[in-house]
């Protein structure tokens, strides 16, 4: 095993921080909708507006970031051994299987991960981000006397946003269990915290070789 640098400065910034802003819009989004009281009900939409436009920043960097660095390409779904990878989650991760796949500093994800992350960048977050502003930005007609758009109200957007916040809690606590199934139970943690991990020298080398290869 050799130790790799994995995760880059910028890519476990975008990560812990686009996680502590998501738990945060959770946090004051159930508090919006009535299931509890902690900051207020005005206080709770300030806070999570401010924490919305945080958010859309953030993902305005990542998207830069990502297609500067050809990240993006990390998230190219693929079919091909999908069915292993579940099966392995589902019952080999308990019978002490060997994972399916290799992760490399080139391919950082497997099947499974690379079909859920682009699921979430291409339909869950467009969805929660759309909807989040047309329920910010709508004008009501009795508001200063402008029409902006010809709806009657605002719950379908609502609704649009309540469950597209719910598959985004899904794909979280989804994430808190899969950050478990590493080399031991903190080791995916630690390499996001850190950007290292440990790898296996001849697949760490080949990588090597393949990036040199890129840029001659």
């Amino acid at each position: 095993m050799k130790r790799v640098y994995v995760y880059k400065a910028f890519n476990r910034f975008w990560h812990w921080t686009q996680a502590a802003l998501i738990l945060f819009l959770a946090l004051t989004g159930f508090e919006i909708h009535g299931s509890y009281t902690f900051f207020g009900f005005d206080n709770a939409v300030q806070y999570h507006n401010v924490a919305a436009y945080s958010l859309m920043i953030l993902i305005v960097f990542a998207i830069f970031w990502h297609f500067t660095t050809g990240e993006w390409k990390q998230y190219i779904p693929t079919f091909d051994n999908v069915k292993t990878q579940l099966n392995y989650y589902v019952f080999g991760i308990f019978k002490n299987a060997q994972h399916p796949t290799k992760k490399t500093v080139l391919s950082k994800l497997n099947p499974l991960q690379k079909l859920t992350y682009f699921g979430l960048k291409i339909l869950v977050i467009p969805v929660i981000v759309s909807s989040g502003l047309l329920y910010m930005l709508y004008r009501y007609p009795q508001r200063h006397g402008v029409e902006a758009l010809n709806i009657e109200s605002l719950e379908i957007a609502a609704v649009v946003h309540t469950l597209g916040a719910f598959l985004l809690l899904a794909f979280i606590i989804a994430h808190l269990y899969l950050i478990t199934t590493g080399e031991k139970v903190t080791s995916n943690l630690k390499a996001m915290i850190t950007g290292f991990e440990e790898m296996i020298h001849e697949e760490e080398k080949s990588a090597e070789n393949l990036s040199s290869q890129k840029i001659e």
